[in-house]
């Protein structure tokens, strides 16, 4: 809350551009870790129905993604236009930094589910579907791309995850006030 012009107190904008960007930011955030947990798992387990459906669940879960990413860059650039149509950023060394990580981390977001999609699609053709629904294939069958496919979605994922970790360790502060308000919510309902 902040005081009006005229001394009278404000809500902020429940539908404000920069709210849905966060709520979109930590949709994203839940789905990564479940990407980065179930991708582990099933990379460890003999080949059985129960890794399949592992299988099929990570390649859905990359999907939806791929879908919030979209929303992500729209509304990124909705937060961007009216942030800096109004006045430029100031080009600090801080700003050029956080900038550049936070452009690293829009590349990595694209291109590790697109290296799952060379993975999926070289194996077999028809090989992703989003929760059942058969989606159409970016790239043709070719087991000599297997390999290929496999060394970079798992190369891709393990330095995004280090991005992700050098993210979490600048927003420190952030961090902490989130796990108290987690940790507060548990304790709520529990």
């Amino acid at each position: 809350m902040s005081l009006g012009q005229e001394g009278a107190v404000t809500k902020p904008r429940l539908n404000s551009a920069f709210q849905r960007l966060m709520s979109v930011h930590w949709w994203m955030a839940g789905c990564y870790l479940i990407l980065f947990c179930v991708g582990t798992l099933m990379t460890q387990l003999s080949r059985t129905p129960v890794r399949n459906m592992l299988y099929d669940f990570h390649k859905s879960i990359g999907v939806l993604t791929m879908a919030l990413l979209t929303w992500r860059i729209l509304t990124l650039i909705q937060v961007m236009r009216k942030k800096y149509t109004k006045r430029f950023p100031k080009f600090s060394s801080k700003w050029l930094k956080n900038f550049a990580l936070h452009a690293l981390m829009y590349i990595f977001m694209w291109a590790v589910p697109i290296a799952g999609f060379l993975l999926s699609n070289s194996f077999k053709a028809n090989n992703v579907s989003f929760f059942g629904i058969l989606l159409p294939d970016i790239f043709p069958e070719n087991k000599a791309m297997v390999d290929v496919g496999r060394s970079l979605h798992f190369w891709l994922s393990y330095t995004f995850l280090a991005v992700i970790v050098l993210h979490l360790m600048l927003q420190w502060k952030v961090v902490k006030a989130n796990w108290r308000r987690f940790i507060g919510f548990i304790r709520a309902i529990g």
